[in-house]
C-alpha cells in the first residue's frame, strides 16, 4: 500500500508540475502576447499621430498662404493719394524679390500720379485660391473687387481684377515675390 501511497504521491506530484509548466508556458504566451499587441498599438498610435500632426500643419500652411494672399491683393488694391506713402509700405510689406525691387522703383512715379489724379480705391477680396503650394512656395489666384475714384471718375467705378500671386516663405513670412493679372 504504501507504494501505491508513492505512486499516487509521484503521479500528483508530475501532473502538478506538468500543470505548473504547462500554465508558465501559457502565461509566457499570453506575456509575449501583450507585449506584441502594446508594440503594435503603440506603433499604431505613433504613426496616426504623425499623420495628424502633418495634416495640421499643412492645413495651417494652406491657410497661412491664402491670408497672405489675401492682405497681399487687398494691399495692392485699396490705395489712397492722401496716404499714399503708407499704403505703397505696406506693399512693400508683403512683398519680396524682383517684384518688391520693380515696386519701390516705381513709388515716386506712382506717388505722383496717384496724387495728381487724387485717385482712392477700396479694395475688397472675394475669393482667393491656392493653385499650388510646397513649403517653400505657393500660386495662388485672387478675384478682388475695387471701387475705384478719381478726378476722370468722381462718382467712382467699380473695378474687378483677377490677380496670379506667387508667393515665397522667408524668415517665417509667406511674400509675395510676382503679381501677374490675369484674364
Amino acid at each position: 500500500m504504501a507504494a501505491r501511497r508513492t505512486d499516487g504521491m509521484s503521479g500528483l506530484v508530475v501532473r502538478a508540475t506538468r500543470g505548473l509548466i504547462a500554465r508558465a508556458r501559457s502565461s509566457r504566451a499570453l506575456s509575449a502576447g501583450l507585449v506584441v499587441a502594446t508594440v503594435l498599438c503603440t506603433a499604431s498610435a505613433l504613426w496616426l499621430s504623425s499623420r495628424l500632426y502633418d495634416q495640421r500643419e499643412a492645413e495651417q500652411r494652406r491657410q497661412d498662404i491664402l491670408a497672405a494672399a489675401r492682405q497681399s491683393a487687398l494691399n495692392f488694391t485699396s490705395l489712397d493719394y492722401r496716404r499714399y506713402d503708407r499704403d505703397s509700405a505696406n506693399v512693400l510689406k508683403g512683398a519680396t524679390g524682383d517684384f518688391k525691387k520693380e515696386f519701390a522703383a516705381q513709388t515716386e512715379q506712382l506717388t505722383d500720379l496717384v496724387g495728381r489724379n487724387r485717385s482712392v480705391s477700396e479694395g475688397q477680396v472675394l475669393e482667393a485660391g491656392i493653385v499650388r503650394s510646397d513649403e517653400r512656395s505657393a500660386r495662388v489666384l485672387v478675384v478682388a473687387d475695387s471701387k475705384v475714384t478719381n478726378t476722370a471718375v468722381p462718382q467712382g467705378e467699380a473695378r474687378t481684377y483677377r490677380l496670379q500671386l506667387d508667393l515665397v516663405h522667408e524668415g517665417g513670412r509667406w511674400l509675395t515675390s510676382d503679381v501677374e493679372f490675369v484674364g
